[in-house]
């Protein structure tokens, strides 16, 4: 899904994501409604945060509290590179 397919809201979270340095206060409920609009987010019984599209399916842990780890951004990163999102450079 390219870049532009995205509102406005989910363009800016996409910016923090790829941000450098790496953003400490990028929120849940933002990254989860990106999620939501790119696959189908579900949580397992253990409370993995999981996105599957196209078959496959990409677990990002658990997500505690309202901002996402270090980790868990970079595995966004990673996720978002998979399936064709990226932040153009500036």
């Amino acid at each position: 899904m390219p870049l532009s397919k995205l509102d406005h809201h989910h363009r800016l979270t996409v910016t923090k994501i790829f941000g450098h340095p790496l953003s400490r206060n990028i929120q849940w409920h933002d990254v989860e409604s990106l999620l939501e609009r790119i696959g189908i987010v579900s949580i397992s019984h253990r409370g993995n945060v999981n996105l599957t599209m196209n078959g496959e399916t990409h677990s990002l842990g658990k997500v505690r509290g309202h901002d996402l780890s270090e980790d868990q951004v970079i595995r966004v990163r990673h996720i978002l590179k998979e399936v064709g999102i990226v932040q153009a450079a500036a």
